[in-house]
């Protein structure tokens, strides 16, 4: 009889067993996922090719020309009927960035994005773009900028939400003033200074 209750008890051991190593085994995998980082890890900033952190200023000029056959702007809706604001406008670019507020002066960029008309007392337009550099030491780089454009004011200010390329991680602003303004043809010349702080 010893021998039919220890032939019983073995299975009984060994499912246990199973399930406790079976149990460790995927707790030490969980822990061992969540040690590598799965949800959250800190990186040490060397590793990434961070260096120190430095101010670049650039001043450039936004170059809109929505007249002509060649347009770099273009409206995609139209504001809502009777509106004096331009309520409900929306508008894509992608415009000349050059040295010079002269349309012919050397492009060193591109901004691409759009506008929208958002505010129903006053033109402030939601501004959503990339400055997307061709030349030199930061072709093939970009600064993102995203905020809001009150056309009446001398100075608009927005901020740099981000980049890739050579600004990776940067943040900063832009200070805006229009140079020029073609009330017939509505091409506009804005000039932009930019702030970025990147590594």
């Amino acid at each position: 009889m010893a021998n039919v209750a220890t032939i019983r008890v073995l299975p009984s051991a060994f499912l246990v067993f199973f399930l406790l190593f079976t149990s460790f085994f995927l707790a030490s995998g969980a822990e061992e996922a969540e040690s590598h980082g799965v949800f959250r890890r800190t990186l040490d900033q060397k590793l990434m090719g961070l260096k120190k952190e430095k101010l670049t200023h650039f001043r450039l000029y936004w170059q809109e020309v929505v007249s002509g056959k060649n347009p770099t702007s273009i409206r995609v809706i139209q504001p809502v009927n009777g509106s004096q604001v331009l309520l409900g406008l929306v508008q894509i670019f992608d415009n000349a960035l050059t040295l010079g507020p002269d349309p012919d002066s050397k492009m060193v960029g591109r901004a691409q994005g759009f506008v929208i008309q958002p505010d129903q007392n006053e033109i402030a337009l939601l501004k959503a773009e990339n400055f997307v550099f061709v030349e030199g030491k930061y072709n093939g780089s970009a600064i993102t900028i995203l905020g809001r454009n009150s056309v009446a004011n001398t100075v608009r200010e927005m901020p740099i939400v981000g980049g890739s390329g050579l600004f990776r991680f940067a943040r900063g602003y832009v200070q805006l003033r229009t140079h020029a303004f073609n009330n017939e043809t509505l091409d506009t010349i804005l000039e932009y200074n930019v702030y970025v702080l990147h590594y």
